[in-house]
């Protein structure tokens, strides 16, 4: 039997693994654009211009010579403004010394003379008040004082705001119903003297006969002075007795009364010792009978000239 020819298979050929990924494959193989390419051409052909090589490597010393130069004159710039700085600077420094150095000059001529008005006060005492001049600089609060007497701390109810207003007492003449007010610390200051006490402070100032108890905005000023709560009002004298006649009298019944009513809080406490120190200033008045040579017209009673610091 002949020998058969071979038969010829007609099966296409097997795809490309990456047939499916046709777009990729053409941005690979042509990833330049051809309106890039084409320009590129053109301007090889024309001839102009530097190779692309040689303008950059330019292009990149300009711009380092460039920095160079920014680099250089700021350096410059710097080594010529630091002396200017350190001067500017130590000018500072020995200002900031010379002013501290007089305000501790000022500071010490206050004290000195703080202690001479001080020596002065007691003179005008002892010559005004006669053999009554210890007692006079008591009570005038010209001295310290240190002895048995009652702690009685006021504070506002729990939770009272700044801007409170409004409710039974505003009606009745107050401006909060739980803050405590100037009246009720001059009723509560007024209870303690009538009720014994012999030297009072609040917060630490003393009071006079001349001290005054009065309100800014919210704060509470003791001869202009802001005091901030809880007050604590400090009062010497026979600690059993005053603590008792004080709650019993009608300023202890008004603070009571405030307490019930609004929530301000109060405690008093009888102290062993408390010590209340001098007040800060003063002013002496003393009264003196009229002469039979005083100036017609003038009213009938009493003149008052003033001799320096001290008791009314």
């Amino acid at each position: 039997m002949p020998p058969q020819p071979p038969v010829r298979s007609t099966a296409p050929p097997p795809s490309r693994p990456d047939a499916s990924m046709s777009l990729l494959t053409n941005v690979m193989d042509h990833s330049l654009d051809e309106g890039y390419a084409e320009a590129a051409a053109r301007r090889d052909a024309e001839g102009g211009g530097l190779p692309r090589t040689l303008r950059a490597k330019l292009g990149l010393a300009a711009g380092l010579v460039l920095a160079a130069l920014v680099v250089t004159l700021g350096a410059a710039q710097a080594r010529i403004s630091a002396p200017v700085v350190a001067k500017e600077r130590e000018e500072l420094i020995d200002r900031i010394d010379a002013e501290t150095a007089a305000a501790d000059t000022l500071e010490a001529d206050v004290e000195h003379l703080r202690e001479e008005v001080g020596e002065r006060q007691r003179k005008a005492l002892e010559k005004h008040g006669g053999g009554r001049a210890e007692l006079v600089s008591l009570l005038s609060g010209d001295t310290e004082v240190h002895g048995p007497g009652v702690k009685l701390v006021v504070d506002d109810a729990k939770g009272t705001k700044a801007d409170g207003g409004g409710g039974p007492r505003e009606s009745a003449g107050f401006s909060d119903t739980g803050r405590v007010r100037d009246r009720d610390m001059q009723r509560v200051v007024n209870g303690l003297w009538e009720s014994g006490a012999e030297a009072v402070a609040i917060n630490g100032q003393r009071l006079t006969a001349l001290s005054a108890i009065r309100a800014a905005g919210d704060a509470i000023l003791v001869d202009n002075k802001p005091l901030v709560p809880p007050y604590t009002v400090l009062a010497v004298g026979d600690a059993k007795k005053l603590g008792t006649v004080f709650q019993d009298s009608v300023d202890g019944q008004y603070l009571h009364a405030l307490e019930e009513n609004f929530g301000i809080r109060s405690t008093i406490s009888p102290q062993e010792e408390v010590r209340l120190p001098a007040a800060p200033s003063l002013i002496v008045r003393t009264a003196q009978p009229r002469t039979a040579d005083a100036q017609a017209g003038t009213r009938p009673g009493t003149e008052e000239s003033e001799t320096g610091k001290g008791t009314s």
